[in-house]
């Protein structure tokens, strides 16, 4: 007989990266078995996850991951975070959870009786340092078993209520299965199911009563901890993950409908982008524009003077493909898109002093990244909103123009290119790859006005002077040299 203590149980939510900057846990989406072959990922990098203000934004509350965040559980808070990480990249897995997706709001009340509500209670079962009886054997099992009783009641007693929540939740996963016969899912939601459908069929699960347990023996109740906590540990921890990845689609699937979002068509074939009545999902009161890339079109040349919505545009588009990559709704009243390999931008760009990193050299770096992963024949979107600003207008131009120039005869990706350079349409005003859209700014009663619309053609508005003087910069500074003029020496 052997009764043990159990001091070091490795918990579902080890090292949860949701949970005060402990490092990702082992339990990935990968481990889910699709019927994909291996996973292919979308590549989004660490800065364009800053552009788009994916897990990091200055104001509080306002990145996306907040915005898809409504999971009731700590596992799902993770599980969502793996895979707003790590988005797809194949029709096929986008597909999956769309269908996930859309069948979660048209059978609300089957979600809803989920035991999502113990699963806090069944981890703190998991972790606590409780003793447990560790032989199979019947004669060893019995003694152990009496000897947990009589003479460690604290733990027992802790050990029962544990079982007790895990039986719970075992049940409810089996009633979970029925209330989907009615309507069986497809996509992730049936693999999800197939899963749960396989741990709970085992025959150490089936030993878990139907109803809720009351005057069970204490040695059915420590053979059931064995089952949970040491031989079919792993089991059960798969269990819990499944669980907290149908909180995760559950949370999309509530945004999705709650925002009135679009499921995207995804497209075959070569590289494109369609939009209609597309917007910003953090603008108050944005205005929708449309969008149109294909192989015809790659790159869109954007111009207008500051102010008028150029990088939203630009952040817009970025953000609904990104979202559109996760199986997701999308901000737009329609949307179709090829699937990529990789999604770029270069928004936010600062030197470093620590690195010697000048501000033009990490407008280089950024951009030689982009021509790296073109260089491995990868499928990209990318976003550069007024590159090269950093150095002269002369150099400007004529790096800009060297870029695009390359960029417009790329086949398979599209571009984004942003400037106030409006001479570069001199230089390329017969290239017929190259969308010109711009913004623009009216006058009203002396004041500066914008409608956020997109228009065709390039914009030659300068609007810096103006700006400068109805902010008062110059009065202001007049006011100095006045007041300096007149100071005694």
């Amino acid at each position: 007989m052997k009764v043990s203590y159990f001091g070091n149980f490795k918990s579902v939510l080890r090292g949860s990266s949701a949970a005060k900057g402990r490092v990702a846990s082992r339990y990935k989406t990968s481990v889910l078995k699709l019927e994909r072959g291996e996973v292919r990922r979308l590549e989004v990098d660490l800065h364009t996850q800053k552009d788009l203000e994916i897990f990091e934004s200055e104001a509080p509350g306002k990145t996306l991951y907040a915005l898809c965040n409504s999971t009731r559980t700590e596992g799902g808070a993770q599980i969502l975070r793996q895979r707003m990480e790590n988005p797809f990249s194949s029709a096929k897995n986008i597909t999956q959870a769309q269908q996930a997706v859309a069948y979660i709001p048209k059978h609300r009340e089957i979600f809803e009786k989920l035991g999502l509500w113990v699963t806090g209670r069944v981890e703190r079962y998991q972790t606590d340092p409780l003793m447990f009886v560790i032989e199979r054997s019947t004669a060893g099992f019995i003694s152990g078993a009496l000897i947990l009783r009589v003479f460690d009641g604290y733990h027992y007693i802790r050990i029962l209520r544990g079982v007790q929540f895990a039986c719970i939740f075992v049940q409810t996963m089996r009633e979970f299965l029925r209330r989907l016969e009615v309507d069986p899912p497809e996509g992730e939601l049936a693999i999800i199911a197939d899963e749960i459908r396989d741990i709970v069929s085992r025959p150490e699960f089936l030993e878990v009563p139907e109803e809720e347990m009351r005057g069970e023996s204490f040695f059915k109740i420590l053979r059931l901890d064995q089952t949970f906590r040491i031989y079919s540990k792993e089991k059960f921890e798969d269990l819990m993950r499944l669980a907290y990845e149908l909180d995760a689609l559950i949370s999309i699937a509530d945004v999705t409908q709650k925002l009135g979002y679009t499921i995207p068509e995804v497209l075959n074939g070569p590289t494109r982008v369609h939009a209609k009545g597309l917007f910003h999902p953090q603008v108050k009161k944005a205005v929708p524009n449309d969008v149109g890339l294909d192989q015809a079109t790659r790159l869109l040349f954007l111009t207008g003077p500051n102010m008028a919505g150029k990088t939203t545009y630009l952040r817009s588009i970025a953000t609904a493909l990104y979202l559109a990559h996760l199986g997701m709704g999308v901000p737009a009243a329609a949307f179709s898109f090829t699937p990529i390999d990789r999604l770029f931008s270069s928004i936010a760009i600062s030197d470093d002093v620590h690195t010697g990193t000048s501000y033009f050299f990490a407008e280089v770096l950024r951009m030689k990244a982009l021509a790296f992963s073109l260089s491995k024949g990868e499928r990209v979107v990318a976003i550069m909103d007024e590159p090269f600003k950093g150095t002269n207008v002369s150099e400007a131009l004529e790096a800009s123009l060297a870029v695009m120039q390359r960029l417009e005869i790329i086949g398979d990706s599209l571009f984004l290119f942003s400037s106030h350079l409006v001479e570069l349409e001199d230089s390329f005003a017969d290239s017929s790859n190259i969308l010109r859209c711009h913004f623009e700014a009216k006058d009203s009663g002396g004041k500066l006005e914008f409608s956020y619309l997109l228009q065709e053609g390039v914009s030659r508005q300068r609007m810096g002077m103006r700006v400068l003087n109805e902010e008062g910069v110059f009065d202001l500074l007049d006011k100095v040299i006045s007041l300096a003029a007149v100071r005694p020496a």
